[in-house]
Order: structure tokens, then C-alpha cells, then sequence
């Protein structure tokens, strides 16, 4: 508790010494920044969502400040509007991210970067990325998403601590959280809570109520040691913490009418390693990670990825298999798009046209045909500000399959992007 009291205030202190204690000649402030507009359109309807089509803004600003060499500052800030009621309805700044909601104002990321010789240390609200695989990295535990449309998640940043030594062909990174930052899930009232929990939902005739969230007080901290060989390059990583992913109980109240859902993120404790083999004709890159449930609440099980990476001339072509094992099964209701998305293949194939264009295709289907995802999406840059992009996704499955209880939320839609 204390450790995480004093974060910010000391992160504070270190920023405004370190800009004290130089020339202001020899600092250097740069920014960079887009705006973005994006329309979802759904073509059907859910059952407690009959809203199809979605628009959503962003402004993000990003600068830097590079006090002298190896002593830096790095900001990002967001703006968000949407029309779905994805946003928070206040005005407040948001830093530590619990919000069931997007914020509206967002501190993103903000980071005190120093570096000297084999030595670097970053501390503040920064993204920290382990692992190798790109459809899945099941040692990155630093790493929550937005999952308020769950194909199309994005990264949230964690404030803490990190620190890197590198040597010849070896790193060991150590990274230390005070404070865990929660995965963001679906909103209850939402199409992407699932086909299956809104036709329960409705079936009774109760409706689904949010009841909070239960956060975890305790800090998180993890190694990860990297070496890069003649052959090969492999890692070996520890964490201990939460996942970020949570436990939904659900309580049925029949006299207020309502099934409350809680979220509870279980203590966890995960040993893992990757490994990269570039050979003439592929890459060959392979994850794995055993996640054991501290507090016996949750279930223990091993997640790996095994992967094939191809280029040729301007396509790029990734295909693998995401796998899992189940060691002990104990929590009946959670929230997990990682293992959600396990025992199934998946394909991507990039293409780079020119300077200004390209085209994505990805796919993932599930070893017993119960659940599809196919995403296409085309970029065109005009001219040196403006970005458009269009993309569909297209999902079908049982309704008792991850992927499949998404059926009804296939979506595509443009999105333009002016950037300075």
C-alpha cells in the first residue's frame, strides 16, 4: 500500500529534478498526434443490443522530452467521444485505468526514461511487452487490453517500475507494478458481453447488472532473462501478480430482478519461455507458459503457440496453432479471451502495395470447427497526413464456442485518420 501511495508523487519529484538539472539549451521537445474517426456497422442485431451502428473519435497527442542524452520524458493523452455510451459521461483525467468504461480524458502513458551504458530504467505508466508469437504471447502478463469489442483489442499501459541490463548477446529485464491495471471487459449491457449471457438474461426475464469490480491491493513484479545466440534466440520469464483477466461470479436476485455480475481478478503465478529460429526458408517461433492459481480460486493450466513466419518480396505470411492444457478446472465463470482463442489455427498473410497501401488478411478457426474469425482490412494512405482504412470481420460458431457467441456481431466499417 505504501509503495503504491508514494508512485506517483516520487515519479513526480524524479521529473522535475531532473529537468532542474540542466541546461534548458541542451533539451529537445518534440510531439507528435493524430485524429480518428471510425463508424462500426453491425447487420444484425443482438439481443440486448439493437444498436448497428457505432461511431467513435479519438484524439491522441503524443510529446517528448529529451531532457539530455539517455534522460528522456515521453507522454501519450487521449480524447474519446462515441455514440454507444462507450465513454465515461465525466470530464475527469484518468490515469490507473479501472474504468468499465473508456475515459473521455485519458492519461495514456507517461514515462522517465534513463539510460546509460548497459543499464536502463523506465518508470511510470508505460506499455510493457514480453514474448515472441504475434496472434497470442502467453508470457505477456504486463500487458491488459480493451476488450469493449473483443477482436479488436487494444493495448493498455501499467505504471511501473522497469529495469535492463543488457550485456553481449544477454538482457535480463526486471519490471515491478504497485498496482495492478485490470483488463477492460465487455459492458454488460453490450452486444460483446455474448450471445449465450444476454439470451440467458432475457430467457428469465431479469436483467444483467454490473456490480463492481473487487481489485486485488497486493503489488506484481516479474523477471525476464533474453538470449541472443549464433542460432537462435530464446527467453525465460517469471511473474507473479493477478491476471488481468477476471472471474465474473454472478449472483441472481429475483426480488430485484437483476443477475448481478462482479469481476474478481484471482492471484497468479506463471513460469514461461519462447524461442526464435530463423531458418532460409521460415521462421520458426514458439511460446509457452504454465499459469498456476496462487489461491486456488481459478483454474491452472499451460498455454503455448507454435508459429510459422514467411516474406516474400512484399507479402509477409504468419500461420501457427494456439494450444492449451488443463492441469485443475475450478472456476466455473471468467472472462478469458486468451483461452478463448486456444486449440485453434490461425493464418495471416500482409500485403505491402507501394508506399501507401495495404491489405490484411487474418483467420482463425478452431480444431472442432466450432468457432471462425475472418478479418480483412485495406489501408490507403493520401497524401502525407491522411490515412483511410475499411475492414471487416466476419464470425460464425456454435453458441457455446468463444468465437461462436459472437455470431451476431460480424461488423466492417471505414475509419480515417489525419495525423501531424
Amino acid at each position: 500500500m505504501a509503495a503504491r501511495v508514494l508512485m506517483m508523487p516520487l515519479m513526480v519529484s524524479v521529473f522535475v529534478a531532473a529537468a532542474g538539472a540542466v541546461d534548458v539549451a541542451a533539451q529537445k521537445l518534440t510531439y507528435r498526434g493524430y485524429a480518428e474517426a471510425a463508424i462500426l456497422l453491425y447487420p444484425q442485431e443482438a439481443p440486448n443490443d439493437g444498436d448497428q451502428a457505432i461511431a467513435d473519435g479519438l484524439l491522441r497527442f503524443e510529446p517528448s522530452w529529451e531532457i539530455k542524452r539517455g534522460i528522456a520524458i515521453a507522454g501519450s493523452f487521449d480524447a474519446r467521444l462515441d455514440n454507444h455510451h462507450e465513454t465515461t459521461e465525466t470530464a475527469e483525467v484518468t490515469f490507473w485505468d479501472r474504468t468499465v468504461r473508456r475515459p473521455t480524458l485519458a492519461i495514456r502513458r507517461l514515462t522517465f526514461t534513463y539510460a546509460r551504458g548497459p543499464v536502463s530504467i523506465e518508470a511510470g505508466k508505460q506499455f510493457v511487452r514480453w514474448g515472441q508469437t504475434d496472434i497470442l504471447a502467453p508470457t505477456d502478463r504486463f500487458s491488459p487490453r480493451d476488450y469493449l469489442t473483443v477482436p479488436a483489442s487494444e493495448l493498455l499501459a501499467v505504471t511501473a517500475a522497469r529495469v535492463t541490463v543488457a550485456g553481449k548477446g544477454h538482457s535480463i529485464e526486471a519490471v515491478y507494478t504497485p498496482r495492478m491495471t485490470p483488463s477492460r471487459m465487455p459492458i454488460i449491457t453490450h452486444r460483446w458481453i455474448g450471445l449465450e449471457a444476454a439470451e440467458a438474461a432475457a430467457e428469465s426475464g431479469l436483467t444483467l447488472r454490473d456490480a463492481g469490480s473487487h481489485f486485488p491491493s497486493r503489488s506484481q513484479y516479474g523477471l525476464r532473462w533474453n538470449h541472443v545466440g549464433r542460432w537462435f534466440e530464446h527467453s525465460i520469464a517469471f511473474f507473479q501478480g493477478f491476471n488481468s483477466l477476471p472471474l465474473t461470479p454472478v449472483t441472481v436476485n429475483p426480488r430485484s430482478g437483476t443477475i448481478d455480475v462482479r469481476r474478481e481478478y484471482p492471484a497468479i503465478q506463471v513460469w514461461g519461455g519462447d524461442i526464435v529460429a530463423p531458418f532460409s526458408a521460415v521462421a520458426v517461433k514458439a511460446e509457452a507458459a504454465y499459469v498456476r492459481s496462487r489461491d486456488d480460486d481459478a483454474d491452472e493450466y499451460a498455454l503455448y503457440v507454435v508459429q510459422m513466419e514467411r516474406q516474400h518480396r512484399d507479402w509477409l505470411f504468419i500461420g501457427g496453432y494456439v494450444g492449451e492444457h488443463v492441469f485443475e478446472e475450478r472456476s466455473l465463470r471468467s472472462f478469458e479471451p486468451d483461452r478463448g482463442m486456444a486449440r485453434a489455427i490461425f493464418g495471416r498473410a500482409s500485403y505491402t502495395i507501394g508506399a501507401t497501401r495495404s491489405l490484411v488478411f487474418e483467420s482463425m478457426v478452431r480444431q472442432n470447427g466450432d468457432g471462425l474469425l475472418v478479418k480483412a482490412e485495406y489501408g490507403h494512405g493520401l497524401g502525407q497526413h491522411w490515412r483511410v482504412t475499411l475492414r471487416a470481420i466476419v464470425i460464425r460458431g456454435a453458441e457455446d464456442d468463444f468465437l461462436g457467441q459472437y455470431r451476431r456481431n460480424s461488423f466492417g466499417g471505414p475509419q480515417v485518420r489525419y495525423s501531424f
